[in-house]
């Protein structure tokens, strides 16, 4: 290679390491690379090298950077636990003569490429024989020959090429339990076949050419007609009888009486018309009613079934856990963890049942179960409850309680926690609807007897004509069409309900509660900012930093990693006769310099200090200290500026009050910010809100928050990855539409207008329609016409209202 040619391929280099070639990362220098390709890590350059070698470099042609950064590396022995059998068992879906089949839900699937790369698995192993992708549900279905490879190989694979699949406990328990909305399609094509066959039965009516088929014929298809809405009416409408019954028991009148009513009464009177030769009855009116009033169900129904609402500690915990055994480990399923078992825990695992410390330096990060965002020190001997995450080396643990009977999961199941919440908000729909079937009923045989006493033969007319046209279908398809196609305008946005009554309970709140550590601040960034006690130099140099990365990189310290984290990008040198003491500070000789960073006691810094700085010296002379915050969300102050206009604000923190001067930034009054608030004080203060008579919603991220969000008229969950854990809540927000919160609630509040709107055009409607039919001569045909068109047109006007006001809040063009 030339010097001209040497030049230009290290200047491509150089160009190129801004982004990663697998995952799109900024890359901090082109160190690891393979010819003019630079990869942030070495995850992402093996997946590449696994790629090339098997011919399938086609992946990165079909989208840019498609792959996922492979920073953290899997742990060895991570999914050992799928050489057990029980496991294996409750995993794998289907297993005959050495042939497997399951499926996989694969959180980080995004893109083309990834189907792609995952449909053509078998040329990575040899043993699948076929592989699946369902994109809208992330899902993986895997046929493979356990002759050939076996279930932990698979997911290894996966793993390692930046697919890992969401495997715990609950996704094993919950296993064939998945409900769907089956039994509602078929109802849904049941009622649009017998509609359609019914139209084309009567097309004769249609074009005024009964007279000319014969009297023979008008009764066949009459009875034709008939035999085909029976379903309609025995299956079809079932659902609505069966809740009008329901509510007649509960002395409640729903939305469901008055349609059953009119689906009855429309029907009888086709019946009757049909048999006493009267007519050919309104059989295709009754069947197109019916198929309408289930489409809105459908819409109401709707949820997303890749997200879950109703998620346990299961969810959060491991699925194994490490077991010492006198000299050897083994990875057990946590259903066979006993009391008394000594387990090992790793930098980021969970612990999974309450615990004494008896071998290594614990860090314990207890910020989902508490709230509190800095790390525990634990000493041997100590106590450590489930749910804590440890951040630093590995440490031995002995466990003194089985899982059923841990802190983490008796705060779960408190009853406090998981109780129902009581007085649930009564939909305005059926608020009216018991009104309306008063009325209406009334009406009719007003107009009946009315009529009966003058001119009987008008009568029937009347009282069919009215409970016919002042069935509330217009109502009924309302508010699940406004109320579904916002849910669906929100999930676009990625903000995720878990049903349509969430929208109603947001338009209603006039408090918003915040918690602080990952709902406010983002999870696991920190702000490291630093000041200098060098009057004549202000920043640190480019070594001064080096010097700080090198020697924190050796620490296994949440602080110290922290401070590594901020100056990632910057160089690093060898660290010799490098000392940790515990709870005080790090030091070690660095290119001839003695560098150490610790507490002021450690640097020996005496006068006002305070938590939350570490201090920095450069060959025995104090060069600076760095101060430690957290990362708060972007927009997080243009939103709460927008929400006080609106709303009262307050902040639940399990954190100390260090932050106080910077939170008063954002919330600016002190009386609003709580500070070292456990679960329970944040659900007693929800409680306490409610009691005066507030409607609350209370925005968390963690188990500490779930008896709050569970208290609250709406919960909503901030997680920076939906399909990951997120306690139980009425919504889950996905972290980088923070900004957006104000626009949802907003929203919300607009669409429960359209609502009302659409009602008033259904009761101006009602009202004309009324005026007519209580004269006894409308015909029961132009009632059975006008009440479908009625339907159509608020069906209409409400989707149409939620598209302009999408747009008036810039939320269309995400969801188009």
């Amino acid at each position: 290679m030339s010097i001209i040619e040497i030049k230009t391929y290290q200047s491509e280099i150089k160009t190129a390491a801004d982004l990663c070639y697998h995952c799109g990362d900024s890359c901090s220098n082109s160190d690891i690379h393979i010819s003019n390709k630079v990869f942030c890590c070495s995850g992402c350059k093996t997946v590449y090298e696994i790629l090339e070698a098997n011919d399938l470099c086609n992946y990165y042609n079909l989208d840019e950077n498609p792959g996922i950064a492979l920073k953290d590396t899997p742990i060895k022995n991570k999914f050992a636990y799928l050489d057990d059998q029980e496991i294996k068992k409750k995993i794998i879906d289907f297993h005959d003569n050495g042939i497997s089949r399951v499926n996989f839900f694969i959180p980080s699937m995004h893109c083309s490429s990834c189907v792609w790369l995952l449909e053509n698995l078998y040329r990575l192993n040899k043993g699948v024989i076929e592989s699946r992708v369902d994109f809208l549900k992330k899902e993986l279905a895997l046929k493979f020959d356990e002759s050939q490879t076996s279930l932990r190989t698979l997911v290894e694979l996966l793993t390692s090429i930046g697919y890992e699949p969401q495997i715990n406990m609950q996704s094993i328990d919950a296993r064939g339990k998945k409900q769907s909305n089956k039994d509602l399609y078929l109802k849904i094509g049941v009622a649009g076949f017998c509609f359609a066959n019914i139209m084309l039965f009567s097309f004769p009516e249609y074009l005024s050419l009964g007279k000319g088929i014969g009297k023979e014929f008008e009764k066949f298809f009459g009875y034709l007609n008939i035999i085909v809405a029976l379903p309609v009416l025995l299956y079809s409408s079932a659902d609505y009888f069966r809740s009008a019954l329901q509510g007649w028991k509960q002395k409640m009148v729903n939305m469901d009486v008055p349609i059953s009513i009119g689906i009855i009464t429309l029907f009888l009177r086709s019946l009757y018309d049909i048999l006493a030769g009267a007519g050919p009855g309104f059989m295709d009116s009754f069947t197109g009613l019916v198929f309408l009033l289930l489409v809105g169900k459908i819409f109401e129904k709707k949820t997303y079934d890749s997200l879950s609402f109703e998620r346990d500690y299961k969810s959060y915990f491991p699925i194994s856990v490490t077991r010492k055994e006198k000299n050897s480990e083994q990875v057990i399923s946590i259903e066979k963890l006993k009391v008394g078992d000594r387990i090992i825990i790793r930098n980021g695992e969970l612990i999974p049942a309450d615990a004494i410390m008896i071998n290594g330096e614990a860090y314990i990060d207890y910020s989902f179960v508490t709230g509190e965002s800095a790390p525990v020190k634990k000493e041997s001997g100590e106590m450590i409850y489930a749910g804590g995450k440890q951040i630093g080396g590995l440490i031995e643990l002995d466990v003194i309680k089985d899982v059923s009977q841990s802190y983490l999961t008796r705060l779960w199941n408190d009853d406090a926690f998981s109780k129902e919440h009581q007085g649930k908000i009564t939909t305005l729909a059926n608020t009216i609807s018991r009104y309306f079937t008063i009325v209406v009923i009334s009406i009719a045989l007003i107009s009946a007897i009315y009529w009966f006493c003058i001119e009987p033969s008008l009568a029937l007319n009347a009282l069919t004509a009215v409970l016919i046209i002042a069935c509330p279908c217009a109502l009924a398809l309302s508010t699940p069409f406004t109320l579904g196609n916002t849910m669906r305008i929100f999930g676009k946005n990625q903000f995720y309900l878990k049903n349509t009554a969430v929208i109603e309970s947001l338009a209603k709140v006039n408090v918003v509660v915040f918690d602080k550590t990952g709902t406010i601040t983002r999870g696991g960034k920190s702000e490291v900012t630093f000041e200098s006690l060098d009057v004549n130099q202000n920043e640190l140099s480019q070594d001064e930093i080096s010097y700080v990365l090198s020697l924190s990189r050796q620490s296994m310290h949440p602080i110290s990693r922290q401070i590594a984290a901020a100056y990632a990008d910057h160089n690093f040198y060898p660290v010799e006769n490098f000392v940790e003491t515990p709870g005080k500070g790090i030091s070690g000789k660095i290119k001839d310099q003695n560098i150490r960073l610790g507490s002021a006691e450690f640097i020996g810094i005496s006068g006002n200090t305070s938590a939350g700085q570490v201090y920095l010296e450069i060959n025995s002379k104090p060069r600076g200290k760095f101060k430690i915050c957290s990362s708060y969300r972007p927009g997080l102050k243009e939103t709460i500026t927008i929400l006080k206009y609106w709303f009262r604000i307050y902040l639940l923190t399990g954190d100390n009050d260090n932050e106080r001067s910077n939170l008063l930034n954002y919330f600016s009054e002190t009386e609003t910010l709580n500070f070292k608030q456990s679960p329970y004080d944040k659900l007693n203060f929800i409680q306490k809100l409610q009691n005066e008579g507030n409607r609350v919603l209370m925005i968390g991220d963690g188990l500490n928050d779930a008896g709050a969000l569970k208290q609250s008229d709406a919960g909503v969950s901030i997680s920076e990855d939906v399909n990951t854990f997120s306690p139980a809540s009425d919504a889950i927000l996905d972290g980088k539409q923070f900004q957006r919160l104000a626009d949802f609630i907003k929203f919300a509040k607009r669409s429960m207008h359209i609502i009302i709107i659409s009602f008033i055009i259904s009761f101006i409607y009602n009202v004309i329609g009324l005026s007519f039919a209580v004269t006894g001569t409308l015909s029961p045909l132009i009632a059975a016409i006008l009440m479908p068109i009625s339907s159509i047109s608020v069906i209409v006007f409400t989707t149409g209202a939620t598209i302009l006001l999408a747009k008036k809040y810039g939320l269309w063009n995400e969801a188009s």
